[in-house]
């Protein structure tokens, strides 16, 4: 990527702690999000340094970006998430949004108190993840979903085949028997696969868990027939800000897959896929936090059972009473049997 000050600024700021966004709405209008509260900075860039960063992030990312194709999704070379949109669109300069990779989350052993949750809590997100449970993470934007997931991920077992599926790169982790699969939109004459046309063809790939960063679209039925046809430990995340919200997107999702199904059948097939719903929010101080465990225990006539595991309150992450009715398959896993009696 050609250099020019804004690189500079980018680079600066890799070196300082607790900045998570880097937002620039306008040439002299440009904020950093540092530990949840978003700050405007003394910054100034000029149309043509701004256009030339754009283009270089363009040409890195192999993607278009000008006013046919005026949005851009795509990573900077430490692995940190970019939002471009066109100025024709903005109506001063292009917008740029930054999303920074923290490096320094790496597992959750490495993070102690990560997402408010306690060594107890971890151990049992652990054995999710070991027990091979179909897990969909659920938030709201900025909440961490991404660097939840990618805790999650560390967790899998080494020797099991993973295969990601994401429409930009962002996923995280170091596992050996790993294909990484982006999507790419239709761009003149080349046709493109999009995150659906992945997931499809990932069926053939021989994986033993299937992770779709984030499911927007109708591949959430693909993503479901997998998780019910072998592919336990599969996971994905949702934008929603409560597992009710988290289970209505879900139908909504799979609907636009266009297959026409009676609602009670696919809440069924949502019910028989995913085990577990963790909420991500973020609290009254602004810090990111697991705010509900939920588990998913098939249907009751036309509803889906759900009961809270864990939910967080007083700043912590409190044990509900309701033991999960997965709970043999925990033990088996490695959860103790009075593991509750002390959380």
């Amino acid at each position: 990527m050609a250099k020019n000050r804004m690189n500079d600024l980018i680079d600066e700021l890799a070196k300082k702690s607790g900045i998570s966004e880097l937002i620039i709405n306008n040439n002299d209008n440009v904020y950093v999000e540092k530990d949840s509260e978003m700050i405007r900075i003394d910054a100034k860039f000029s149309d043509e340094e701004i256009n030339d960063f754009c283009q270089s992030i363009a040409s890195y990312n192999r993607k278009p970006f000008d006013a046919n194709y005026p949005i851009l999704d795509g990573n900077l070379p430490d692995g940190s998430r970019i939002n471009l949109i066109h100025k024709d669109y903005t109506g001063t300069c292009h917008g740029i949004t930054i999303r920074r990779y923290q490096k320094s989350i790496k597992t959750f052993d490495a993070s102690p108190g990560i997402f408010g949750l306690s060594e107890n809590w971890m151990h049992f997100l652990k054995i999710l993840v070991k027990s091979r449970m179909n897990i969909v993470v659920s938030g709201g934007t900025g909440v961490g979903k991404t660097t939840f997931l990618n805790l999650l991920l560390q967790e899998i077992p080494p020797k099991e085949r993973i295969i990601t599926i994401e429409d930009t790169r962002e996923l995280q982790f170091n596992l050996p028997n790993v294909v990484r699969l982006e999507a790419r939109p239709p761009v003149s004459e080349l046709k493109g696969l999009m995150v659906r046309d992945l997931l499809k063809n990932t069926l053939r790939m021989r994986p033993d868990r299937i992770i779709v960063g984030e499911c927007r679209g109708g591949e959430v039925f693909d993503l479901l027939q997998a998780m019910n046809t072998g592919h336990e430990g599969s996971m994905t995340s949702i934008h929603a800000n409560s597992p009710g919200e988290c289970l209505l997107r879900l139908e909504n999702l799979y609907l636009l897959s266009g297959y026409d199904l009676p609602l009670k059948a696919l809440r069924y097939q949502i019910s028989n896929a995913v085990d577990f719903i963790i909420q991500i929010r973020r609290d009254k101080n602004g810090k990111r936090v697991v705010h509900q465990i939920t588990e998913l225990n098939h249907m009751e006539g036309d509803r889906i059972l759900m009961q809270d595991i864990g939910i967080f309150k007083d700043d912590d992450i409190k044990f509900t009473g309701l033991v999960p009715s997965k709970m043999a398959k925990l033990n088996k896993a490695g959860l103790s049997k009075d593991f509750f009696l002390g959380t």
